[in-house]
């Protein structure tokens, strides 16, 4: 059982069962800010904390902000419970979509729903679909369009996170964690984990397959280089990789380890917000390790327990984060 030393609020969300509703307690706020170097202070706050929004989900992924005419919302995944969640300030929580990445008519283990989720140059809402191995986008009006599902006639494994380029190219990864039985699932038709290009033509480009569990990505602001986390516990790392005028991958090089920091924290590199000056935010052992395009680690935003992913809001002002069953935020200057 988890025990918080922390002042306790009341959560209340949908679930992806119909109307039902779940109370939830969550505490006020996670862990600490740890400040590894004074250059963190240009981005948090003496005073920032890890503030919790939500809370009683299964498992946390994909976070996207919204800007709308209301203040903005927050999408995320639910992956377990094959549901997208949408929070306001206004309105707190509720149910967005459901399913989200599976649509089948049987038990799909105990990942099937959507994973990574982005806009589009058009404002649609793209995602990454364990259940159903695609990378789908939401339609004006409702109804989905799969954007690529195969990978040179053989299924994809399961699409798990994405970025777009400026031209409107996907860059998006690819591991086993959606497949009901992973690595040795009789459906798996690659031998492999790979990161794609999808090119706005549709073209599939594989750019590597040497990661073995290829996990959060990201682009450099001026789209120069490729960041790509490994949720592989034998080698967890943050990689970074020169892409060239052909849109293929130069050499890749490790950014930054997690093993020192999984002997403190649960936890693996998972996804990942690239800021507009270059810094990386990547979800890791209980925190978002905040790492300089050199690989210097500058700070974390610590949970405490496993941190899936983070993202932006529009100006930059704040980070939010899926940990665990958590959706929380950290004010930025």
């Amino acid at each position: 059982m988890k025990t918080f030393a922390f002042s306790i609020v009341l959560c209340v969300l949908f679930t992806s069962l119909g109307n039902a509703l779940v109370v939830a307690q969550t505490p006020a706020t996670l862990g600490r800010i740890d400040r590894i170097d004074a250059e963190l202070d240009k981005y948090i706050a003496e005073d920032a904390k890890v503030e919790v929004l939500a809370g009683g989900f299964t498992w946390t992924e994909g976070p996207v902000w919204i800007g709308d005419d209301g203040g903005g919302h927050l999408l995320f995944s639910d992956i377990p419970r094959n549901s997208i969640f949408r929070w306001s300030a206004a309105r707190g929580v509720e149910l967005f979509m459901s399913p989200s990445g599976y649509t089948g008519n049987t038990y799909y283990g105990l990942e099937p729903g959507s994973n990574g989720l982005a806009l589009d140059g058009k404002g649609r809402l793209t995602a990454c679909e364990h259940g159903d191995r695609r990378v789908s986008v939401l339609t004006r009006g409702g109804g989905k369009r799969t954007l690529v599902d195969s990978f040179e006639g053989r299924r994809l494994n399961s699409p798990n996170d994405l970025t777009f380029d400026s031209a409107g190219a996907i860059y998006f990864t690819d591991p086993i964690y959606g497949l009901p039985e992973r690595q040795n699932d009789p459906r798996r038709e690659l031998d492999f984990c790979g990161v794609y290009r999808l090119a706005p033509d549709g073209k599939l480009s594989l750019l590597t397959k040497q990661m073995t569990r290829p996990n959060g990505i990201g682009l450099s602001p001026d789209e120069n280089t490729l960041y790509v986390a490994q949720s592989d516990p034998e080698n967890p790392v943050w990689m970074s990789f020169p892409l060239k005028d052909d849109k293929t991958l130069g050499e890749g090089k490790v950014l930054l380890n997690a093993k020192e920091y999984m002997k403190e924290f649960p936890g693996l590199p998972d996804g990942l917000a690239v800021a507009k000056d270059g810094t990386i935010f990547g979800s890791g052992p209980g925190a978002v390790y905040v790492i300089k395009p050199d690989g210097k680690l500058i700070g974390r935003l610590i949970t405490g327990g496993r941190t899936s992913n983070c993202t932006f809001s529009k100006d930059q002002k704040t980070l939010y984060i899926t940990a665990d069953s958590y959706v929380c935020r950290v004010r930025l200057k």
